[in-house]
């Protein structure tokens, strides 16, 4: 669930015919997975995300948050073939959360994909906007860079647990109804290093980042107004993804669900009857209003998981194409009453007015 899409949609909107005069690809049980192919490019489908976020630290404890992220949106799916056509749009968020310093620093940037500009290819094993980018140095490492005014990032990711299928049957469901749905793919430990620049000063980095893969065709009901999104990395080596759907009164949709990944990285579906996330204190963002819940408590009785969710930074709002609110949280929690830490991203959207493209 991100929701930087929103805003690739509106301007896909402004710069295309209907998109129902060019139909896609939906989103159907049974998809069958192969890798490393699934992870690139599918322009059979509308719409697509590549999303990494990230905890890192110096070796003094100095600690850093980040996000880079690439965005597809299908706007033309006609005969002519001309480099310059605008087929898709790409836009990629940067953000770096920079904790002691208390300081949170965003951009992000639109592209076609003319001549190379930006793109998703299985054959040179990379997504790219511009000079940001991830590439897969191979099956299990991949690198990613990014420049930005006052800092810029290098970093290896290596993946520690195979990619994990969120939902059940290759899907995960959103709303009743065929096709109502994505193809989600979680890469949940990525052991990472490299450097951090900011403001001309260098640092060196290790901690653990996240990446979610996502393609499908249909967005989200006219009654589910937005989302809280969660990943979790726990100190036993296990992980969690859950995300609460959201109607106009604030409950929540039954669709909402989630996967626990155990330490051998065996996933298990969670639905939603299976786990509560409550929010508790808010934050509110004085550049668009919007009140986001910075503390939450999240219940999964199935797994004995009771955890507290606070963020070291409340300011992590993005502005802009969208508003939405996506950074570093710490984890206190218990595991069957045993102690418990962690540290992982949560996601908020819709609390800074409608999420646009959803009503």
């Amino acid at each position: 669930m991100k929701s930087s899409v929103a805003a690739l949609l509106a301007l896909a909107v402004t710069m295309s015919a209907p998109a129902a005069d060019h139909p896609y690809r939906l989103a159907l049980p049974n998809y069958r997975f192969e890798f490393p192919r699934d992870h690139f490019n599918h322009p059979e489908f509308q719409t697509e995300w590549w999303y990494y976020t990230g905890n890192l630290r110096t070796a003094q404890g100095r600690r850093f948050g980040f996000e880079l992220t690439f965005f597809r949106q299908a706007v033309d799916r006609s005969s002519s073939q001309a480099v310059w056509d605008l087929k898709d749009v790409w836009m990629a968020h940067l953000a770096l959360s920079d904790i002691q310093g208390g300081q949170f620093l965003h951009t992000e940037r639109f592209n076609r994909a003319g001549p190379g500009v930006a793109g998703a290819d299985l054959a040179q094993a990379r997504v790219w906007n511009g000079n940001w980018q991830a590439e897969w140095a191979k099956p299990a490492m991949q690198t990613l860079q990014a420049v930005a005014d006052r800092f810029s990032f290098q970093l290896t990711l290596r993946s520690e647990k195979p990619p994990v299928i969120n939902g059940q049957n290759g899907v995960s469901q959103k709303a009743a109804g065929v096709g109502k749905a994505s193809h989600y793919i979680s890469l949940t430990r990525l052991a990472t290093s490299g450097t951090i620049v900011l403001d001309g000063k260098q640092f060196s980095v290790e901690g653990s980042s996240w990446m979610d893969h996502e393609f499908f065709s249909h967005q989200l009901e006219g009654g589910q107004t937005g989302w809280d999104w969660f990943s979790l990395q726990l100190e036993d080596h296990t992980e969690f993804m859950l995300f609460r759907l959201r109607h106009k009164d604030g409950s929540s949709d039954p669709y909402s669900a989630g996967t626990y990944v155990d330490a051998q990285g065996k996933p298990k579906h969670l639905a939603a009857n299976d786990f509560s996330v409550t929010p508790g204190s808010t934050w509110t963002s004085p550049a668009t209003g919007g009140r986001y819940p910075v503390e939450w408590t999240i219940d999964v009785p199935s797994l004995g998981l009771k955890a507290a969710i606070r963020t070291p930074l409340r300011k992590q709002e993005i502005t802009g194409g969208a508003n939405y609110w996506e950074g570093a949280i710490d984890i206190d929690a218990t595991r069957s009453g045993r102690p418990l830490s962690g540290a992982g991203y949560l996601e908020m959207t819709g609390y800074a007015g409608p999420v646009v493209g959803l009503d």
